[in-house]
């Protein structure tokens, strides 16, 4: 990640996410809090390419699901959510560079599943529309 989209991150008020295992290979992914409605930010970098140069499709799925599913942890106040479904649709490439923008919404909440939905945007063009559903674990270890 160019230290330019770093920088413009921090100064709009983006910190980046602690993360471990995988996540931490794809990242540095950031987030802030607008008007009470988390945003995640992840910047497409060249380990993020497939074979056309694009962004990978993978990490596009990666991105809204962590999205959505810290955005449920947030919702539900519970630390340990599994993804029981996640419905991804690709609309548009994303380019090597772009700043990956995600405003997850929970749609519904239950006893047991929140559901959330998000768009994946970059440079204002719908990249991804997603719909996850997250099972809220008995057991928190």
């Amino acid at each position: 990640m160019t230290d330019v989209a770093a920088e413009k991150l921090k100064s709009d008020g983006w910190s980046i996410v602690d993360t471990t295992g995988f996540l931490n290979l794809v990242g540095p992914l950031w987030q802030r809090v607008v008007d009470g409605e988390h945003e995640y930010a992840l910047v497409a970098q060249d380990k993020h390419h497939n074979r056309r140069g694009l962004v990978q499709g993978g990490l596009l799925m990666t991105f809204a699901d962590r999205a959505c599913g810290m955005t449920a942890r947030y919702v539900s106040g519970r630390p340990t959510l599994a993804t029981v479904q996640l419905d991804v649709h690709f609309v548009d490439s994303g380019k090597i560079g772009e700043t990956l923008l995600a405003r997850p919404r929970v749609v519904r909440t239950t006893r047991s599943l929140i559901f959330v939905t998000t768009e994946v945007t970059a440079n204002n063009r719908t990249i991804v529309m997603a719909n996850g559903v997250f099972k809220i674990l008995k057991n928190d270890s």
